[in-house]
């Protein structure tokens, strides 16, 4: 998947909205629709931010981005439903299971066994979806 870029015509939302779309796909759809009824505001800015202008600057592929994203959401410890978001995203951008099921593993060093345990059981959980697919 390759990298997106900024253009000088296109809004920080035109650019969040291709990237969002390409990243995280229908779960992340999901997330913005969740969010219509009570803050449709901060839907447009998790496009804007996250996607706009993070995800979209050049210096790493999404595959870097996704690694980094997972490996942080995982050691938190207390963000399961957005680190499923970012295991499909992962999945999206060319990760393989084996390697997400490592980057979550390795999470036991910094944040413990217990952040590390609720990452692969989200893990399990999107790869069982997806199968059921």
């Amino acid at each position: 998947m390759t990298q997106h870029h900024q253009s000088a015509d296109e809004s920080r939302l035109e650019r969040g909205q291709r990237a969002f779309a390409d990243i995280d796909g229908q779960a992340g759809e999901n997330v913005v629709a969740s969010l219509a009824d009570i803050a449709p505001d901060f839907a447009t800015y998790l496009i804007e931010f996250p996607f706009g202008d993070i995800y979209s600057r050049p210096g790493l592929d999404l595959r870097a981005r996704e690694i980094a994203t997972i490996a942080a959401l995982t050691a938190m410890g207390n963000a399961a439903p957005q680190l499923k978001v970012h295991i499909e995203a992962g999945l999206n951008v060319g990760l393989s299971r084996d390697e997400i099921t490592e980057i979550i593993m390795q999470m036991a060093v910094y944040a413990g066994f217990p952040a590390a345990l609720n990452g692969l059981f989200a893990a399990k959980e999107v790869f069982a979806n997806m199968s059921a697919t």
